[in-house]
C-alpha cells in the first residue's frame, strides 16, 4: 500500500508540474493577477491530497471543501495534460518543418498565451457538462429469461447499482436520490455490488448516512458485497456499519433466497489490502442448488470464464465506471472483457454497471451513472 500510494503521489505531482510549465506563460507577469493565478494553481494542486490527509487527522469543514476542489482539479488535470501534450505535437510538426516560430513560447508568447487560457476555458466547459451530466443518473432496464423456476410468479425483480462512493464528494443529497431511484422500481430484491463507499468512512458516519441507506426497502431484502474501496477505508468498520442499517453484506458466502442462490464475493483486493484470501467461485458454488437461478456479485469483472464454468445464471459487477471521463473509457475497455453494459457468455449474462457515483472528480464525460433494473422471467411456474 505504501508503495502504491507512492507512485501515485509521484505521478500526481508529476502532472502538476507538467502542466504548471505549460501555464507559466501566463502567471510570467508582475500584476497581482499573475500572482493570485499563480497561488490557486498551487490550491487547486494540493487541495486533493492535503484535503485527504486533514479528512483522517482532523475532520472538520476544511477537509470537506479541500477535497471538493482538488476533486475538481483531478478532472481538469486529464483535459489539461490532453490538450498540453496536442499543442506539443502540434509544436514538434511545425519544427520538423521548419516553422518552429510560428507556435513558439519565445518567438510569439501572446499567441501561446492565448492558446493556454482558451485551453483552460474549453477544459472548464468539459468540467462544466460532466459535472451536470453526473447529477442526472438513469435507470438501465435488462430483461433475462431462464428455464430455471424462480416461484409462484415465475418471475423476479431486481435493482442492482455499484460504486456509490459516498463520503464528502457524494453525500447526502446524492444519496437520498439514490434511495428514491432504488424504491420507485418496486424491486424484489436489491443488490449492490461494492464501492458502496468511498476512502473514509467518517464523513458517512458524521452526515448520518445510515439513516438514509435504512429506507432501502425490498420484500426479499438488500445484499452487498465489498469493493477495493471497502478495503482502502476500512473494510470490517464499514461491513459493520452497512449491517447496522439493514444491508447484509455476503463475504464469500453463498444464500438461498426464497427460490434463488444469491452469491457474494469478497473483493479480489482483498489479499493485497486486507490480507484476506477469498474462496475460489468453485468451492462457493458447492455450497447451492445449482438448479436454482443464481445470481453472483463480484465486484471486479476479471476472469469472466469462472462464472461461465461454474454455471453462475447472472453475474453483476461494477468497478469500471467505463472510465468515468472519455478518454479513459478506452483503456477499460482494453482491460475489462465488458467494460459497460450486458453481455451473454453461453448460458451466463454478464452486467458490468458504470455506477452510480464517481470516484475522485464529480463529473462523468462519454457514460452515464445508473442503477439497472434486471426483470428475470422464468419459463416454469
Amino acid at each position: 500500500m505504501i508503495y502504491f500510494f507512492s507512485i501515485v503521489l509521484i505521478v500526481y505531482l508529476g502532472v502538476n508540474f507538467y502542466i504548471f510549465k505549460h501555464t507559466s506563460i501566463v502567471f510570467n507577469t508582475d500584476t497581482s493577477a499573475g500572482i493570485i493565478l499563480k497561488v490557486l494553481f498551487f490550491v487547486a494542486a494540493l487541495s486533493y491530497p492535503l484535503g485527504r490527509i486533514f479528512e483522517r487527522v482532523y475532520p472538520s469543514l476544511l477537509p470537506d471543501v479541500l477535497i471538493k476542489i482538488g476533486s475538481f482539479w483531478l478532472g481538469a488535470m486529464l483535459y489539461l495534460t490532453l490538450f498540453f501534450i496536442l499543442l506539443n505535437i502540434i509544436q514538434l510538426g511545425f519544427s520538423i518543418f521548419g516553422h518552429a516560430s510560428v507556435i513558439s513560447a519565445k518567438s510569439n508568447p501572446e499567441l501561446i498565451k492565448r492558446i493556454t487560457i482558451s485551453i483552460y476555458s474549453v477544459t472548464a466547459l468539459i468540467l462544466l457538462g460532466g459535472y451536470l451530466n453526473a447529477l442526472y443518473p438513469r435507470v438501465s432496464k435488462i430483461t433475462i429469461n431462464t428455464p430455471k423456476p424462480l416461484g409462484q410468479n415465475a418471475s423476479l425483480k431486481i435493482a442492482a447499482a455499484s460504486d456509490i462512493h459516498l463520503g464528502t464528494v457524494i453525500s447526502n443529497g446524492r444519496l437520498e436520490r439514490f434511495v428514491r431511484m432504488m424504491n420507485e422500481q418496486n424491486p424484489d430484491i436489491i443488490l449492490l455490488a461494492g464501492d458502496i463507499f468511498d476512502e473514509d468512512l467518517g464523513p458517512v458516519i458524521q452526515n448520518d448516512m445510515g439513516k438514509l441507506l435504512s429506507k432501502l426497502s425490498a420484500p426479499l431484502g438488500i445484499y452487498a458485497v465489498t469493493g477495493n474501496h471497502e478495503y482502502i477505508g476500512g473494510v470490517e468498520p464499514a461491513i459493520k456499519y452497512l449491517e447496522e442499517h439493514s444491508v447484509k453484506v455476503l463475504r464469500d458466502s453463498a444464500m438461498l433466497c426464497e427460490d434463488i442462490n444469491v452469491i457474494g464475493r469478497d473483493d479480489r483486493q482483498s489479499k493485497i489490502m486486507g490480507g484476506v484470501t477469498r474462496k475460489s467461485l468453485d468451492t462457493l458454488v458447492s455450497e447451492i442448488d445449482k438448479s436454482r437461478f443464481t445470481i453472483l456479485l463480484d465486484h471486479q469483472p476479471y476472469n469472466l470464464n469462472e462464472a461461465v464454468e461454474n454455471g453462475i445464471d447472472l453475474q453483476i459487477s461494477g468497478h469500471t465506471h467505463h472510465g468515468q471521463m472519455f478518454p479513459l473509457n478506452f483503456i477499460t475497455k482494453a482491460i475489462f472483457e465488458i467494460s459497460r453494459g450486458h453481455k451473454q457468455i453461453k448460458n451466463t449474462h454478464f452486467y458490468v454497471s458504470t455506477g452510480f457515483g464517481t470516484w475522485g472528480p464529480p463529473i462523468r464525460v462519454g457514460n452515464r451513472p445508473e442503477i439497472v433494473v434486471f426483470d428475470i422471467l422464468s419459463a416454469k411456474k
